[in-house]
C-alpha cells in the first residue's frame, strides 16, 4: 500500500480504499497473467484500481465505469504513466459493447452489488466476455451472515433506499447460482474492513463525513465486506 499513498486523495477515493480490497483479493487468489491478457476492471471509478492492475501484473487493462467519464479516466492514466496499458471506457455494465471471449480476467471493487444482484447477471452479461479458464475477483459491501436478508430493515437510516443491495454471503453464492463454465465459486468476509474504512474517514471527503455517524451504531454491527471468487473451466 506505501507505494499507492500518494495517489489516495479526497479527489480519488470514491467510497472506502479500493486499493486495501483489491490488495486483499490479490494476495489471497493471485491470478496468472501475461502481457498478451486484458483485465476488466469493471466499475473502476477514478481508476485507483486500474493503476494497482497494471503495476501488480503484466496484463493491460480495460477501465469501465459509468459515473465517471472515460475522458477524464484516460487523462489521468496519461497523468500516472499508465496510459500505454490501460484503456478507459464509459460503459454501462448492463450493456457492455466488449467482444465475447476477450478477458483473461474480471475485476471489480466496491461496484459489482449496484448492477449485478439478481440472478442471472453472472451468466448473461459477464460469461460471454470472458475466456475458458478466466478468474473473477470480486469485494462488495455486505451483510454478516448473522443478519442475512435483513438489510433494509437494519440499513435504511444510513442507506435509504439503496439498502437492497447489501447482501450476505449466502445471498450472493446463490446470485451466482451454477453454470457449467463455472469450476468454483469462494466467498469470504474480507480482513481489510477496517483499514478501508479508516482511509476513507481520513479523506474527510463530503460523503466519508456523512457515512461516519452510522460506523459505529450500522456499519461496523452489521456489515462487512464480501470476496467472491469465480474460476472459470
Amino acid at each position: 500500500m506505501k507505494e499507492y499513498q500518494k495517489y489516495l486523495s479526497v479527489e480519488t477515493l470514491m467510497g472506502p480504499n479500493s486499493l486495501r480490497l483489491l490488495e486483499e483479493l490479490l494476495s489471497r487468489f493471485p491470478p496468472v497473467l501475461s502481457k498478451d491478457d486484458i483485465v476488466l476492471d469493471l466499475g473502476c471509478g477514478k481508476g485507483l484500481t486500474t493503476l494497482a492492475i497494471t503495476r501488480e501484473t503484466p496484463a493491460k487493462a480495460y477501465a469501465c465505469d459509468l459515473w465517471i467519464t472515460a475522458e477524464e479516466n484516460t487523462q489521468r492514466f496519461a497523468q500516472w504513466g499508465i496510459g500505454d496499458r490501460a484503456v478507459a471506457f464509459h460503459e454501462d455494465a448492463n450493456d457492455l459493447h466488449f467482444s465475447k471471449h476477450l478477458f483473461q480476467a474480471l475485476i471489480s471493487v466496491d461496484a459489482y452489488h449496484y448492477f449485478a444482484g439478481t440472478r442471472g447477471f453472472f451468466d448473461k452479461k459477464m460469461l460471454p466476455l470472458l475466456k475458458d479458464g478466466a478468474e473473477i475477483l470480486i469485494a462488495i459491501p455486505g451483510m454478516k451472515a448473522a443478519y442475512t436478508g435483513q438489510a433494509e430493515a437494519l440499513l435504511s437510516d444510513w442507506l435509504g433506499n439503496d439498502a437492497y443491495m447489501f447482501k450476505s454471503m449466502t445471498e450472493w453464492r446463490d446470485i451466482i447460482g451454477t453454470h457449467e463454465r463455472i469450476d468454483r465459486v469462494d466467498i469470504w468476509e474480507m480482513d481489510c474492513f477496517e483499514s478501508a474504512w479508516n482511509d476513507w474517514f481520513s479523506t474527510e471527503h463530503e460523503f466519508a463525513l456523512s457515512d461516519k455517524p452510522f460506523f459505529e451504531t450500522l456499519i461496523r454491527p452489521y456489515t462487512c465486506f464480501i470476496g467472491i471468487r469465480i474460476r472459470l473451466k
